[in-house]
């Protein structure tokens, strides 16, 4: 059949939004209205005719609502063949009449969740018979259409649906309902049974952009979010302006904003990534100043980069990064000066976040490998300086610490083999992604060189600098080459055999090191 007129519709809804409006449209096309509970309330204090579904069942609703639509009645009227001759007998002989249209959205578990009620008031907002008869329609849509989100109420409103819409209405439910079960699998595994990598881990993820393309032209793409509220990340920042994000525009900006949260209720700081790697970071008194100290690190990186900062911006800081061209600028608010100042940067796109996300907050991080997912918790790890081991004759001093731990944790958010130097609270040369650590230590000497070079400084900030590596060094090699950069003292996890050399070579140099205890690899 392509279009169906709907004769009878069983309309029950937790959200009640608009539910009378097309109760009206469909009374006003003759459509029978059989209702539930508050559903048929609120439709019969609007006016309207409703038929409860005990009358339809012959069973009155029992055990406090948890068994009402439970019944061959419905279920009959749903799941019916109606052009199956075998079909058709069966509905005469036990009375059962066609139901055209199911409007149900689902009692509200995550919101119940959310707002932190306890497990029986949880386990109560369990629906049962909304999704049994969400599957029923789904599944016969053939013959029935099946709505469970308001703004699909005009498809039906007019008291026939036609085979594409129902199609596609099916569709939805049926997704509707995966992710329904996988919240209410995720609650049970995660958060009632305390277990941190559940046998099955459902994954619900909810698209609002399709991409113009993936990491290159020729790859197609889209942007998931994690469904439900509480969310917070760059896929629910407020856009002001500039062309949409690409898909490495979202990859950028999303190791940008991991790396500014880091220094959420620090002094002003800026972060400068580009390929998801930081190419500059700096904390100053101001965020112009920050943003100057960031961009000296790595003049041309910069070019075309990901801005993000912790302060609202400023129309100094805005003048001061509309100098070159920049692909985004991500700050948790912006005064009027600013946004004036970027909306002459019409490619430029600005992104307020709101309140930074909690770094040491919880959570999995997946990657796709062939076959399967690999996934582990994020990491939530941080170092204090009283968690740190001098292993040194030479204790740090307290600006150097202050940088050893300033370099630790943006090398945290470089890709390894991950070297950052740091002098002053800003960042002096960042290696990344070498397959020795030797060569990013000469990479990030050689990156705080140039830097001085462009600048005209009479030496690179590497001199009396701290530098953090991501991991233990295997060799001494690595560390030699941070002291001949000018490095004074050095921060990094231990745990390699050949600790004892490369301790050794720091104390001959009379560098200060200090262990974490803590890696932070980045692949």
């Amino acid at each position: 059949m392509t279009t169906v007129k709907i004769t009878r519709a069983l309309l029950s809804v937790s959200d009640k939004t608009g539910i009378v409006d097309l109760g009206r449209g469909l009374a006003a096309q003759g459509v029978e209205l059989v209702s539930t509970g508050g559903t048929a309330r609120a439709l019969r204090d609007a006016g309207l005719a409703v038929r409860d579904i005990s009358d339809l069942t012959g069973f009155p609703e029992m055990m406090d609502g948890r068994v009402k639509t439970l019944h061959p009645k419905v279920h009959g009227g749903l799941l019916a063949v109606r052009d199956d001759p075998a079909h058709v007998a069966a509905m005469a002989e036990h009375d059962i009449g066609a139901i055209d249209l199911v409007v149900v959205n689902l009692y509200p578990f995550l919101e119940t969740v959310m707002k932190g009620a306890e497990r029986p008031e949880i386990i109560e907002n369990i629906d049962i018979g909304g999704p049994s008869m969400v599957r029923s329609a789904a599944k016969n849509h053939a013959f029935v259409a099946i709505v469970t989100d308001p703004a699909d109420y005009p498809l039906v409103a007019g008291g026939a649906t036609t085979l594409e819409d129902r199609q596609r209405l099916a569709a939805k439910a049926f997704a509707a309902t995966a992710t329904y079960d996988a919240m209410i699998a995720s609650w049970f595994g995660f958060a009632d049974q305390g277990q941190q990598f559940p046998a099955t881990l459902p994954f619900v993820l909810e698209r609002p952009v399709a991409l113009r393309y993936g990491e290159n032209p020729h790859q197609q793409a889209a942007f998931y979010h994690h469904a439900g509220p509480g969310v917070r990340g760059i896929g629910q920042a407020r856009q002001l302006q500039g062309k949409e994000l690409s898909y490495n525009n979202y990859n950028d900006a999303d190791a940008a904003l991991e790396l500014i949260s880091e220094f959420r209720d620090a002094a002003p700081t800026c972060v400068i990534v580009k390929h998801a790697n930081p190419c500059g970071v700096a904390t100053a008194p101001t965020l112009a100043a920050a943003y100057a100290e960031a961009f000296a690190c790595d003049t041309v990186s910069a070019f075309g980069g990901i801005i993000a900062v912790n302060r609202p911006l400023d129309e100094a800081t805005a003048r001061a990064i509309t100098g070159i061209f920049t692909e985004v600028v991500i700050a948790p608010d912006a005064d009027a000066a600013a946004i004036a100042l970027f909306a002459a940067k019409k490619n430029l796109r600005l992104l307020l976040t709101g309140a930074l996300p909690d770094p040491a907050r919880g959570g999995l991080n997946a990657k796709s490998i062939t076959g399967g997912w690999l996934v582990q918790r994020r990491d939530d790890g941080r170092i204090t300086a009283d968690a740190l081991t001098v292993v040194t004759r030479r204790q740090p001093t307290a600006q150097e610490l202050h940088d050893c731990l300033f370099a630790w944790t943006v090398a945290k958010h470089v890709k390894s083999n991950a070297i950052v130097y740091a002098k002053d609270g800003a960042t002096a040369g960042v290696g990344a992604g070498q397959m020795s650590r030797l060569e990013s230590a000469r990479i990030a000497a050689w990156k705080a060189r140039d830097a001085a070079d462009k600048a005209g400084w009479p030496i690179p900030r590497t001199t009396g600098s701290a530098v953090a590596s991501d991991a233990f060094f295997p060799f001494a090699d690595g560390l030699l080459a941070a002291i001949e950069a000018g490095a004074t003292a050095v921060i990094q996890p231990g745990g390699s055999i050949r600790d004892e050399e490369v301790i050794a070579a720091a104390d001959a140099a009379g560098v200060a090191m200090v262990f974490t205890g803590m890696r932070h690899f980045r692949h």
